[in-house]
């Protein structure tokens, strides 16, 4: 009997011990704090100051957390899909049940915010200006979709997730994978690239900010014609994919690279000559394939050297955003699926 609560002493402070430990995951805490009530994450404080989780957390900084209010919720930037994402790494090495229920809370956010046509809007309750809008832009709309994803099918350390969100997550990326298929640009009755955004009711093209003009998006369109890749292939994705990646070898901008450099003590972007070397425009016209230029007044230009210069040097506007997809993944998506070339 004495052998037996020894043992149940110390498995006791081994339990205790193991609790003090899943504590010590410094970045999991910090997202704790910043999670808002709705269970989404902001970009910013309620003062414009962007959230930076290497800032030391002190009596000040935690005041302006706790007044951060929820139409600072957002999937722009990463924001969102990368606390979750951190959280459930740390439940799968922690084993700490807080970390599981905050991103629990995050992903039951993102299926709120998702609309029945199966888009997602750059901020969710916040419906000011362009937040409304089905968004693309910096992956916002596939990074929520990823997130889903990975609930649905138990993948990169959400195995723990509730079974009934892994259900819900299922519907909603089916939802998603829907509204990517229509959303997907028509040039005379063909399908090519995504635009950035899109009215959340039509499912038009739209702009947003002033530089960023209605057009083909070539980093985004790459973006989510991977997540279309990780999909089981039906013939309406393997003709998506097939269109996109034929639109790309179409428009690339052979002989050229796009580099940041340093000019008179400046930082600059320069788009040179470079025979070995292949890029593609950040924007192109959405009727004529012509690269665009947007500049803070809203205006569009197809001369990049008509840009302004903070606008020309504040903004990538060209990279080789599809060379790896059309030369690796696209052949290996081909070869794995025992489609034809």
């Amino acid at each position: 009997m004495m052998k037996l609560n020894i043992c149940t002493l110390i498995l006791g402070l081994v339990t205790l011990d193991l609790s003090a430990q899943v504590k010590k995951d410094t970045l999991a805490e910090k997202m704790l704090l910043y999670q808002l009530p709705v269970g989404g994450w902001g970009k910013q404080l309620e003062d414009k100051s962007v959230v930076n989780y290497n800032t030391p957390i002190d009596k000040s900084l935690l005041r302006k957390i706790k007044s951060t209010g929820d139409d600072h919720a957002t999937i722009d930037n990463n924001a969102t899909s990368r606390e979750i994402n951190a959280l459930m790494k740390a439940y799968s090495e922690t084993k700490n049940p807080d970390y599981l229920k905050a991103a629990e809370k995050g992903i039951r956010y993102l299926l709120t915010m998702q609309y029945e046509n199966g888009g997602f809007p750059q901020y969710y309750p916040n419906k000011g200006l362009y937040r409304k809008q089905i968004t693309f832009n910096d992956n916002a709309m596939i990074n929520a979709l990823t997130v889903l994803y990975n609930t649905a099918e138990g993948k990169n350390d959400f195995i723990a997730v509730d079974q009934k969100l892994k259900e819900q997550s299922k519907k909603a990326v089916k939802k998603g994978i829907e509204c990517i298929l229509k959303t997907q640009v028509l040039q005379n009755g063909k399908p090519t690239i995504w635009a950035d955004q899109y009215n959340e009711i039509t499912l038009q093209p739209d702009k947003a900010r002033a530089f960023e003009p209605i057009s083909l998006a070539t980093a985004e369109s790459v973006g989510i014609l991977r997540f279309l890749m990780l999909q089981p292939v039906t013939p309406e994705i393997e003709k998506s994919v097939r269109s996109a990646v034929k639109w790309f070898t179409e428009n690339d901008i052979e002989g050229y690279s796009y580099n940041v450099v340093k000019q008179n003590g400046k930082t600059v972007r320069v788009l040179a000559e470079d025979k070995n070397s292949v890029v593609w425009a950040r924007f192109y016209d959405i009727h004529d394939n012509r690269p665009l230029f947007g500049d803070r007044d809203g205006s569009v230009k197809y001369n990049y050297n008509e840009v302004s210069e903070e606008r020309r040097n504040g903004y990538s506007w060209f990279g080789d955003f599809a060379k790896k997809l059309i030369d690796k993944e696209y052949p290996k998506w081909l070869n794995s699926n025992k489609l034809s070339q």
